[in-house]
């Protein structure tokens, strides 16, 4: 370091060196430079040239700071002289370009801070003697006020004069300026001119934390947890946002985000790390370094643009506004910092401010009346449909609209009014079928996410099939009858929404609503009336159940239980029960009386005429009869009625009776009377 060898000769330069200008306070002094913030109002002042290369020199970001219109400072000006005496005074110092090592340039900044003060625009009129106020720098200056004179003393001690204010209130965009005679010198500055160790500087942390304007930034740094991170050795490079951009922030959060108190959950704090991260470069990038390209950030795998604008640059991130820098390269002992207008943005970021205002799949319905239908269905299933559908997700819904209900209630008859008639347990069940089919868990598939013949596993278990034609997504069920996406892309919060103009069936609810058709046999079991005629198929263990569960097609005269209690009745004691037809002789007796009952094609009661024969398995005929009803004679004396026609089977059909018929076979076997 340059040794400070005549500092006392200061006094004697700095007299000889005084402007004619007066500093009354009461004077009105120069014209304000419209337009012009501090730094520019100095470039507009050939008075002070030598300060503006001292800015420049710094190299300490102080250029940046003083030209930041969001900021408001106040700062005492050394002239050109002010500057010259100072050089004079120090060894080896013949231009302000001697400040060319780290060393000299931390001690020609420290200089420099001690010259401003931050955050307040105080005029002449603003002062009082002996009042004492904090620089930019730390240390204080203290005002003297002697008539119509205005002095400002440093730390030199008592018997080296103040420094005069000659031009008093110069007015900037950012602040007020007051030209003074002499440069002042904080004690930090003095001790290191003469020989002792100096401090390099403040870090980014202390910077922003020094700088009113940066409060914001501050308090999310700590609240982040990033202070030491920050703090340590670096280099960093750091958009910092002015407080103004974070109340912009807050002000989209909405509601919920009045402070950034208001970050205070595990997952927002981690948030809040993650965004100030990502305005953080691991390197020193000064405004002569800014290139247009994509720059990595601390916060891994997210990068920002660096983007040509108006012979500046602009920052982007991954929302659609850019931030304007606002001050470049205010300068620490471990990086550099610019101040911006906006709060950069990652898409992690982006991804939360959406969800705030996003609403649910089941939010989303019941605002949307075309959807009334379907939220009264969730309600009405009763299965916790609308809590699970209100979840996390994510989910992609397919969801029918009104019409659609509507249209699926008329297909389903006259017992299905409205969805309130869905209020028994298998009834709420079977709706709970139908709407999972709707639902697909654990992806949000938009429609540039189909593909034409794709199959996807729904809730309910069967998958729906995808249809494009045209480019419009068709969903295809069971039923072969596709539904059309009429409206696409519905974004929830936990997941898709896609408006079709049908409500899709799966199999499963299709094999309820319309259950296949059973065989002669199934139908048989069906029917309870008809039980003791499947006993006696089974009891005849002649192959008949078989039989009558192949292809057919048959006519089965079928007799009722009561039908079967008479014949019993009839043939006496030894016949208690079907049970009774136990040997060999008596089960081919029974076999004899059930094939009597068949006969080979499907005959509708409808295709009878009167008196009509009928050739049965058995090999003798019975007839039908017609006239009030149908009836069926066998060789008894008495004639069966047709109780129930036409029961349509897979194979078949049946006619109920409410006799056995017999054969002459039978007859002759059991002792009977018949027929002559």
């Amino acid at each position: 370091m340059k040794k400070f060898l005549r500092l006392k000769s200061m006094l004697l330069l700095a007299t000889l060196t005084l402007f004619a200008f007066s500093c009354d306070k009461n004077d009105d002094g120069p014209t304000a430079r419209d337009g012009k913030n501090i730094v520019e109002t100095a470039q507009d002042t050939d008075a002070l040239n030598s300060l503006v290369g001292a800015l420049t020199q710094a190299d300490a970001g102080l250029v940046g700071a003083l030209s930041d219109e969001a900021a408001s400072y106040t700062v005492f000006a050394p002239t050109n002289e002010a500057f010259t005496a100072l050089l004079g005074a120090l060894d080896g110092f013949d231009s302000l370009e001697d400040f060319d090592t780290d060393e000299e340039k931390a001690l020609l900044a420290t200089i420099l801070k001690y010259h401003v003060i931050a955050g307040t625009v105080a005029k002449s009129t603003d002062l009082s003697d002996g009042q004492m106020i904090a620089t930019f720098q730390e240390e204080d200056v203290t005002i003297g006020i002697d008539g119509t004179t205005v002095t400002v003393k440093d730390k030199q001690g008592d018997d080296v004069e103040a420094a005069k204010v000659v031009i008093a209130d110069v007015e900037a965009t950012n602040g007020v300026v007051h030209v003074i005679d002499k440069v002042l010198l904080p004690q930090a500055a003095i001790d290191a001119i003469n020989g002792e160790p100096m401090d390099m500087g403040q870090n980014l942390v202390e910077i922003v934390v020094a700088t009113e304007a940066l409060s914001q930034l501050e308090a999310a740094v700590i609240k982040a947890e990033l202070a030491e991170t920050l703090s340590s050795e670096g280099p960093f490079t750091v958009f910092a946002p002015t407080d103004d951009a974070f109340v912009a922030l807050l002000g989209v959060l909405g509601d919920d985000y009045n402070s950034l108190d208001d970050f205070d959950t595990e997952e927002e704090i981690a948030l809040l790390k993650d965004i100030l991260l990502y305005h953080v470069i691991t390197a020193e990038v000064k405004a002569a370094d800014l290139a247009e390209g994509n720059v990595e950030t601390a916060f891994a795998g997210n990068s920002i643009d660096i983007i040509a604008a108006d012979g500046t640059f602009v920052i982007g991130d991954a929302s659609d506004t850019n931030a304007n820098i606002t001050a470049t390269d205010i300068m620490a002992n471990n990086g550099v910092a610019h101040t911006i207008d906006k709060v950069l943005l990652p898409q992690s970021a982006i991804d939360f401010v959406t969800s705030l205002s996003a609403k649910t799949i089941v939010d989303l319905a019941i605002e949307t009346d075309d959807l009334s239908l379907l939220v009264g269905a969730l309600q009405q299933a009763d299965a916790g449909l609308v809590e699970t559908l209100s979840g996390d997700g994510p989910f992609t819904v397919f969801a029918p609209t009104n019409a659609a209900f509507v249209a699926l209630l008329d297909e389903l008859g006259d017992d299905y009014n409205s969805l309130s008639d869905f209020d028994t347990d298998e009834e709420k069940s079977l709706l709970v079928n139908i709407l999972t089919y709707h639902v697909v868990q654990g992806t949000a598939a938009f429609s540039t996410d189909l593909s034409n013949g794709q199959q996807i596993m729904t809730v309910q278990g069967e998958d729906v099939g995808i249809n494009i034609k045209d480019g419009t997504v068709h969903i295809v069920d069971a039923t072969g009858i596709n539904a059309s996406v009429t409206t696409a892309d519905v974004a929830a919060s936990n997941g898709v929404v896609h408006i079709i103009d049908k409500v899709i069936l799966p199999q499963e609810v299709l094999d309820i609503l319309n259950p296949p058709t059973p065989n002669i046999v199934g139908l048989a079991q069906s029917v309870p009336d008809l039980s003791l005629l499947v006993d006696a198929l089974i009891q005849a263990d002649a192959g008949l159940v078989d039989v009558l569960s192949g292809d057919g097609p048959f006519t089965v005269f079928a007799p009722t239980n009561a039908a079967f209690a008479d014949l019993l009745d009839t043939l006496g004691d030894n016949y208690n029960s079907l049970a009774d037809f136990d040997t060999d002789e008596e089960k081919a007796l029974l076999a004899t009386i059930l094939t009597y009952h068949v006969a080979a094609g499907a005959v509708a009661s409808g295709d009878l005429t009167d008196h009509q024969a009928i050739a049965t398995v058995q090999g003798e005929n019975v007839f039908a009869l017609l006239g009030n009803g149908v009836r069926i004679r066998d060789r008894s004396t008495v004639d069966a009625n047709v109780t129930l026609a036409d029961q349509m089977a897979s194979n078949g059909i049946v006619h109920v009776i409410d006799k056995v018929l017999l054969p002459q076979a039978a007859i002759d076997a059991l002792g009977l009377p018949g027929r002559h």
